[in-house]
């Protein structure tokens, strides 16, 4: 197709004409059918196609040889049969075991070549020949292990013993006759009845003299072997001997890398990357090395390539080599990068830096070999072992110089005082009334006792015990550690510091054995006595022991009766109670017997006096009492005396009981502090009590009672202390105060129990979110909560109450009329209901009231009107209310809310005298009473004809 298209004219009017053409393409298709034919060969039958060849069919497959033609099998030498299945005999050979065997001594030919396989204990090419003496078995290759004369059996190796030796080899001789019969089996075999052998693992034969076949093994040799790699089985256990290059449990693997060799014991030699040949260690090179350990490049050095002419660019001195073919640096150890310019990483070494330096506690390492720099304080290859005791510093050069140290800080000599000791170099001792370590603590002995600065304890002063010198020396005892008895005779024990007596009242001296001088008694014979008419006074209570002839307490007063005896010798003895003798002839005064006085020998000496007249002193000591006739002492049990039981000395170690005759086997054990009980088998109780007899009691503060042996305190979670007296540091918490806080954000944590308090702001567990509103404090909300709802709860009754009062008296003021409304279209009827009248009013126009719609069909009985429907000017049909008459029943609460209309638009044509305003519960109670309002289908009843009032 082509357009002329006029471009221009020029000056001489011509005009140039351009043609464009437009050449179009179209593809058209067409479908034909072209038929070609071939030539298909077809297998004849019993022949099928594999290959494009025809392959003869055998019905039954030839198990052992080949299908030459149709359901025809040609078998291999050795087998016979349609499909090959069936061996020759012992007797046949070769194909279709058509051949004879000339095999003797019951041997057997190879059903394939024919070759004789002789029994055990025959040998040669026909197995004619049996085993020359003292060998037998397969080929003859076992020697006979039997003893002297005996015979070795040509085909099991039994032995037959000579007369006088037995035993599985006839090497014991017999020890009596006739000889006993010998178990045949060998090799540990174990004889089950007669000619029957229990051979042990890898064993077997009659008599257990062959070992299992190559393959197999276990009892009987029953297992296969399953070693590979031509690994070879162990009998007895079928434990694999694997093949040189080959390790395992079965062989199977190959030897690991770098390692060959038998079990891979030998480790390879090759370099530059190459492979190690697991079976006898020759070097597998890679591309670009040669030689025996593949150690020679094929470029010279410095070159590398395919024709070796381009430059190394490894930095020679530390690079190994260059690869001959790639160029890649293989540097020195301690070195990397692309060029061997870069030195290794923090933290490795070696040979391309892939080795981690092991260097523990700070240490470095050399990046080339791996050797450790230590810290100040640490020594050893990676720098894991503290300097010895008495060193510190650079490896450990410097000695400490500490004097009454622990020990001294092994990284810069700082010493560790021992308790009791201050410093820097602990020679500074702690100060009075300080103990413990760093001289923390305050000592708590008492009674100017001293403390140990060390561990506390308290060194009494003479007196005192304890373990703060707060306990006076038992009764008996006194001076340094109560160590000292008391030497006094009549007192009542002495002083616990000095040993000074406390002399019973008449006593004095330093043993208080010197009674009271005449005239005097009382303690340290202080008083006077005031004894009158020759009487004597006793000198431990200054009782008067009057003359005959006088009483009274001073013997002022003298006996009337006495008188008229003196008198009158005709009068008779008083009645002497405790006298065995009469009274004197001239006073007629009794003469008392040894423990009694008084003027009728009625009164008992009194204590700590005996004898006659009881003027004689007591000795019995430590509670014992005193026989007021001679003056012997019962003793209390455990306690004895030197030549008379005076109650002085305790009974000796293994005694105890009356008069010390018991052993303590059957006596009461002495307890070490901390045991009570019997048999001394109880601790201490729990109630703060331990030591000797549990005596002592805990001094624990914040505590769970103390150990009842030595009183330490047993301290409770957040305190710590010899008293438990001292809460944890911050930032610990629980038992010993040995757990750290995990509070973040700057909270703190209970010391009792790590509990996290969080600032403002934060909250969570560990204090670790930020809170969009700070919490109140709980207490403070848990009180502000309750004393509102206790407010609210007031007010509620409150009102309860208002509106329950208000109620009552509406409902006293309750009236019984009932208003009851009826409106239609075209004017409104109101009656009012009373028990006696009924009064009606008619409006012409508009209605007077307000009203909504509210169903009154309801059987509810508390149904209420509310709203009353607004009456509506013009209606189709009008409803109506029917009022039923009234009778005086209960009423429902019903409300009827009247809204009087403007003045202006109401026109009353009938009024109703006016009445008390009802209130909204002036109304029915029960929907079913006269007065209902029904609300039938919408009709328009008839209104009463109205009556007009006069105003």
């Amino acid at each position: 197709q082509q357009t002329p298209v006029t471009l221009c004219s020029d000056s001489a009017g011509w005009k140039m004409v351009s043609i464009f053409y437009r050449i179009t393409y179209r593809t058209a298709y067409r479908q034909g059918v072209k038929t070609d034919y071939r030539r298909r060969y077809q297998c004849c039958p019993g022949y099928y196609e594999s290959r494009n060849a025809c392959v003869p069919r055998c019905t039954q497959e030839c198990v052992h040889g080949r299908c030459l033609a149709p359901d025809r099998c040609q078998c291999e030498p050795g087998w016979r049969g349609e499909n090959c299945t069936s061996s020759c005999d012992a007797q046949h050979w070769g194909p279709d075991c058509k051949n004879e065997c000339e095999c003797q001594n019951k041997g057997w030919c190879d059903p394939m070549s024919g070759v004789c396989v002789c029994r055990n204990g025959h040998f040669g090419s026909h197995c004619e020949y049996s085993c020359p003496s003292g060998t037998y078995g397969k080929g003859c290759k076992k020697k006979c292990q039997c003893g002297p004369g005996a015979i070795c059996d040509k085909e099991s190796g039994e032995c037959t013993c000579a007369e006088g030796y037995t035993g599985d080899l006839c090497q014991t001789a017999c020890t009596s006759k006739p000889c006993p019969h010998h178990c045949p089996c060998q090799n540990g075999g174990i004889c089950q009845g007669r000619g029957i052998c229990l051979c042990p693992q890898g064993w077997t034969g009659s008599v257990c003299t062959e070992s299992c076949p190559p393959g197999w093994h276990g009892i009987n040799c029953s297992h296969e072997c399953l070693c590979y790699n031509k690994g070879q089985c162990i009998p007895t256990d079928g434990h694999c001997n694997c093949t040189v290059g080959f390790t395992g449990e079965r062989c199977q693997e190959e030897c690991p890398v770098g390692w060959y060799g038998k079990d891979c014991t030998e480790q390879c030699n090759c370099e530059n990357g190459a492979r190690c040949y697991h079976i006898n260690g020759a070097c597998l090179c890679a591309q670009g090395f040669t030689g025996p350990r593949c150690n020679q490049r094929m470029c010279p050095d410095g070159f590398y390539g395919m024709k070796c002419d381009q430059a190394c660019l490894c930095h020679e001195e530390h690079t190994l080599s260059c690869h001959p073919l790639k160029g890649e640096c293989t540097c020195m150890p301690g070195w990397a990068g692309l060029l061997c310019n870069e030195t290794c990483p923090h933290g490795y070494f070696g040979t391309e830096c892939r080795e981690p330096c092991l260097c523990l506690n700070g240490g470095t390492c050399n990046s080339e070999t791996g050797l450790c720099h230590c810290t100040p304080g640490y020594l050893g290859r990676h720098c894991s072992h503290h300097c010895a005791p008495g060193t510190f510093g650079t490896n450990c050069s410097s000695e400490c110089v500490c004097k009454n140290a622990v020990a001294c800080s092994h990284i810069d000599g700082t010493c560790f005082c021992k308790e009791g000791w201050l410093g820097p170099d602990c020679s500074i001792p702690c100060s009075s009334g300080t103990w413990g370590q760093n001289c923390n603590l305050t000592c708590q002995c008492f009674n100017g006792a001293s403390c140990n600065p060390l561990d506390g304890s308290c060194s009494c002063t003479p007196g005192w015990r304890g373990e703060r010198c707060d306990q006076s020396c038992p009764d008996g005892m006194y001076g340094p550690s109560c160590g000292l008895q008391c030497k006094c005779q009549n007192a009542n024990g002495c002083d616990h510091i000095n040993g000074d007596c406390h002399c019973l009242p008449g006593w004095i001296g330093a043993s208080c054995d010197q009674p009271c001088e005449e005239g005097y008694w009382g303690p340290k014979c202080s008083k006077n006595c005031n004894c009158k008419n020759g009487a004597t006074c006793l000198a431990s209570t200054g009782t008067c022991q009057c003359a005959p002839g006088f009483e009274g307490p001073e013997c002022e007063q003298s006996i009337a009766w006495l008188a008229h005896l003196v008198v009158a010798a005709t009068q008779t003895c008083p009645p002497c109670v405790h006298s065995t003798a009469t009274c004197h002839h001239i006073t007629g005064q009794c003469e008392c017997d040894p423990g009694y006085m008084g003027p009728l020998c009625s009164e008992g000496c009194p204590a700590g006096h005996y004898g006659k007249h009881c003027t004689s002193i007591c000795k019995c000591f430590n509670g014992s009492s005193c026989n007021s006739v001679d003056g012997s002492c019962t003793c209390l049990p455990g306690w004895t005396g030197w030549l008379g039981p005076d109650c002085s000395i305790p009974c000796s170690s293994g005694t105890w009981g009356q008069n010390c005759n018991l052993t303590c086997q059957y006596g009461s054990c002495s307890c070490t502090p901390g045991w009570r009980g019997e048999r001394c088998d109880q601790s201490c109780p729990l109630d703060g009590m331990y030591g000797p007899s549990c005596g002592l009691q805990c001094k624990c503060q914040n505590a769970n009672g103390c150990d009842h042996i030595n009183g330490d305190c047993h301290c409770l979670p957040g305190w710590i202390g010899a008293s438990c007296d001292q809460p944890c540091e911050e930032g610990y918490w629980g038992p010993k105060c040995s757990k750290n806080c995990n509070c973040k954000n700057g909270a703190t944590c209970l010391a009792s129990t790590g509990t996290c308090q969080c600032a403002p702001g934060f909250e969570g567990p560990e204090c670790e979110q930020s809170a969009s509103v700070i919490p109140v404090v709980p207490v403070e909300r848990d009180s502000l909560g309750a004393i509102i709802g206790i407010v609210v709860l007031v007010i509620l009754v409150v009102l309860l109450l208002a509106l329950l009062i208000i109620c009552r008296c509406r409902q006293r003021g309750k009236e019984s009329r009932v208003p009851a409304v009826s409106y239609s279209s075209s004017h409104a009827c109101t009656y009012f209901h009373s028990p006696q009248s009924c009064h009606f009013t008619e409006y012409d126009n508009d209605p007077p009231l307000d009203l909504s719609s509210t169903s009154l069909n309801s059987e509810n009985l508390y149904a209420t009107i509310k709203d009353l429907p607004m009456l509506i000017s013009k209606t189709s049909e009008s409803s109506y209310m029917e009022m039923k008459s009234p009778v005086h029943r209960e009423r429902s609460y019903a409300e009827i809310v009247v809204l009087a209309a403007p003045p202006s638009k109401r026109r009353s044509l009938v009024e109703v005298p006016e009445s008390p305003t009802q209130n909204h519960y002036d109304l029915p109670k029960n929907s079913h009473i006269p007065c209902h309002y029904d609300l039938p289908p919408v009709r328009q009843p008839p209104c009463p004809k109205p009556q007009r009032l006069n105003r």
